[in-house]
């Protein structure tokens, strides 16, 4: 079972709990998108393992961060797009 469906479960009964698992289950959501950020970057970036990043991992690191970034960014706001596209079909 989720947070998230204990956290509907408990929303009638406990608000503040339903209100701190969604917290909980934002924050391990956010913990997973970056451990498999840090894991795809390190994956393309590292060539081989040093004591010290050169400027071209540290380049390609960042870039890596960023394209993700601009990813995410325009899978949300598409996604938002379509839905409001959609809603409003529906309203017609």
């Amino acid at each position: 079972m989720s947070l998230d469906s204990v956290a509907e479960q408990l929303a009638g009964a406990d608000p503040q709990l339903a209100q701190f698992l969604q917290a909980e289950t934002q924050k391990q959501r956010f913990q997973g998108i970056v451990h498999s950020l840090t894991d795809q970057c390190w994956d393309i970036c590292m060539e081989k393992p040093s004591s010290r990043l050169d400027s071209k991992t540290s380049f390609c690191i960042t870039n890596c961060v960023d394209r993700f970034i601009d990813t995410s960014n325009f899978v949300v706001n598409r996604l938002e797009k379509t839905q409001s596209t959609f809603s409003s079909e529906l309203d017609n």
